[in-house]
């Protein structure tokens, strides 16, 4: 299989039609590939092709890798990923062909990654791991930053793909890279939305408006994307909608906190993020917009 085999019409298998899979995968089609889905929930997978006809339903991962050029995924965990690939009934692996090309978009565990990419390629598959940053809207628009682990030959292949979906691609290192950058950049983000959130609810307490707390933090040193992207349009205006949820963010920093404890490396601030997300996951339920954590901060705040 040559570089140009990715380029369309080549045909796609997608698994995972969710918040930030579905825009990707309409990024895809647009693009003029072939794509051949699969979701768990069928009503996903015909709200998909329906709205992209030109798209083929398939009932199983097996069934949408047979004839692929490349399979990418977007689903919520490594462990489901692994699932879909290898150990589940109907696995995509059956499926593929030698030569075929798989892309982990999920945000995944670095070292479970590693042993993701070795099982692969027992059968003549190669892995990129491929996670994202950037959210639904900048799925939606195709603008999201894409960090990418594997081999510069493997990425190249595969850039027609990422190029439809993503702005800046990124290659980080080999398999494994990837899924820990992105971990540890949402680490960085969860910290910036957590620390803007008890600026708020002590900056109302005090009198001050959040609104305009925000437009200056924004003119000032403490600007960060949970400033610029979060503050008016999800946290101030208590619209709690970006589309990425509480329960993510703190398997995210799971994550990275497992690849600190691999390393044998302490880090107590990362400690202690884990924990004040896991503790607002359970606080703020099923379902919470990761936005949400303004919430917990408010209920730390009000706690005798």
């Amino acid at each position: 299989m040559t570089a140009s085999s990715l380029v369309p019409p080549a045909t796609i298998a997608f698994l995972g039609l969710g918040m930030m899979g579905r825009p990707m995968a309409a990024r895809l089609a647009g693009a003029g590939f072939k794509l051949r889905v699969f979701d768990v929930s069928q009503k996903a997978v015909s709200h998909f092709v329906g709205a992209h006809p030109s798209a083929l339903a398939t009932a199983s991962a097996k069934a949408a890798a047979e004839g692929a050029d490349a399979l990418i995924t977007m689903l919520p965990d490594g462990k489901i990923v692994r699932q879909a690939l290898i150990e589940g009934r109907d696995a995509a692996r059956e499926g593929l062909g030698a030569g075929a090309l798989v892309l982990d978009m999920s945000s995944s565990n670095p070292v479970d990654t590693q042993k993701l990419a070795r099982d692969l390629a027992a059968s003549g598959v190669a892995l990129l791991d491929a996670p994202v940053s950037g959210g639904v809207k900048r799925a939606v628009d195709g603008s999201l930053a894409i960090m990418v682990g594997g081999s510069v030959a493997d990425l190249e292949r595969a850039r027609p793909l990422l190029d439809a979906m993503g702005k800046t691609i990124t290659l980080c290192g080999p398999a494994g890279a990837g899924h820990a950058l992105k971990a540890l950049n949402n680490f960085l983000s969860a910290s910036g939305l957590v620390a803007m959130c008890e600026a708020l609810v002590v900056g109302e307490a005090f009198g001050l408006d959040p609104g305009t707390m925000v437009d200056v933090f924004n003119s000032s040193t403490g600007k960060s994307n949970a400033t610029e992207v979060k503050g008016r349009q999800f946290v101030v205006s208590r619209s709690f909608a970006s589309g990425f949820s509480t329960r993510l963010m703190a398997k995210d920093l799971r994550t990275a906190g497992d690849v600190a404890q691999h390393l044998k490396l302490k880090m107590p601030m990362l400690q202690q993020a884990m924990g004040y997300w896991m503790a607002a996951d359970g606080k703020l339920g099923a379902g919470a917009d990761h936005t949400e954590i303004l919430r917990y901060a408010e209920m730390l705040a009000e706690e005798e």
